[in-house]
């Protein structure tokens, strides 16, 4: 996950995001919607997962005002109940 902010959790000391959160995988230097890291000076956080980023989760996402509308589209498509790729079986000569 990357988040335009951070906050510390004063019961843990974890560096959590706040303000604007957007899917990001790791070894990638932008997001799932393709905004640069560097550019939107955007802050990664490798150790939250990308469900917890919604406010109605709570824990991680309690700074957290926006989540990116491109990125929850596309993140939801990955997880593990995702549908594979579509395939044509019979494809024309």
């Amino acid at each position: 996950m990357a988040a335009s902010g951070r906050w510390w959790d004063p019961e843990d000391g974890r560096r959590l995001p706040a303000g604007e959160v957007h899917a990001w995988e790791h070894g990638m230097n932008q997001t799932v919607c393709g905004l640069a890291l560097s550019r939107s000076r955007l802050e990664r956080f490798p150790g939250v997962e990308w469900a917890d980023a919604f406010p109605e989760s709570g824990g991680a996402a309690d700074a957290v005002r926006k989540v990116c509308h491109r990125c929850a589209a596309v993140a939801g498509r990955r997880g593990r109940d995702a549908r594979p790729a579509w395939r044509r079986t019979n494809p024309r000569p």
